[in-house]
């Protein structure tokens, strides 16, 4: 495994099923795909599981109930580098995510050591959204930048892609948020860890099929998050 496509997965099985093979299809040589399924009731675990059967680029972590999606990543995380991965990715499963841009990401990483899809790069490079959904997000990016003093665009940006370094080098152990702060928590870390992060535009599209994840909890999380990594406090 030098390439490892990490995707959490909860009640995804309409997604995922149509993801896996459009990922393979891009020819990327020495790229696996990690699922890391939460016992999900729709039956998307199984549906991984075929495909596994299959296919040994596949790989089906599973866990007993919905842990959130830091612990997920961290799962992911731990299993890819345990298995010689040498760049890391995190994806939705939702084709929120334009897995067509894996290639741009491999090339930007040549010479950094994060790259961050961003969908503020460029304006703004959102579709399907309703205004107060972007309006929440926008606002949410910019305070969080501001509070953490970390220069990029898109904090809680969830595409990713990390050099074996970059995780080597932070103590996953420590990190301690599960939502989407978790995103905010990663680059900041890397960010003090002087690590070399990168941007580059990405379009991000509204859910294929299924429903947001998201939550008043996860809101509130991310809010506070950023006052407590500014001051040291996690």
């Amino acid at each position: 495994m030098k390439i490892a496509v990490i995707i959490p997965t909860y009640n995804e099985k309409e997604n995922i099923k149509r993801l896996i093979p459009r990922i393979f299809s891009l020819g990327i040589e020495e790229l696996e795909i990690v699922v890391v399924d939460d016992n999900s009731p729709d039956g998307t675990g199984k549906i991984v599981e075929t495909l596994k059967r299959t296919d040994n680029r596949v790989h089906l972590l599973s866990r007993p109930r919905k842990m959130g999606l830091g612990t997920a990543y961290l799962a992911g995380f731990r299993y890819s580098l345990d298995r010689g991965a040498e760049y890391i990715f995190e994806m939705d499963a939702d084709f929120s995510h334009d897995f067509r841009a894996i290639p741009k990401f491999l090339e930007a990483a040549g010479g950094h050591d994060l790259i961050v899809g961003s969908r503020y790069k460029n304006g703004i490079s959102i579709t399907n959204w309703p205004i107060g959904r972007l309006t929440m997000s926008l606002l949410a990016n910019r305070y969080a930048a501001l509070v953490t003093g970390v220069a990029l665009t898109d904090m809680t940006s969830g595409f990713k892609c990390y050099r074996r370094k970059v995780l080597e080098g932070l103590d996953l152990n420590k990190i301690r948020s599960n939502g989407y702060s978790f995103q905010i928590e990663m680059k900041y870390r890397a960010h003090k860890k002087n690590f070399a992060i990168r941007e580059i535009p990405i379009v991000f599209a509204g859910r294929h099929s299924g429903s947001s994840k998201i939550s008043r909890l996860i809101v509130w999380e991310a809010l506070w998050i950023v006052w407590k990594l500014r001051f040291g406090l996690i």
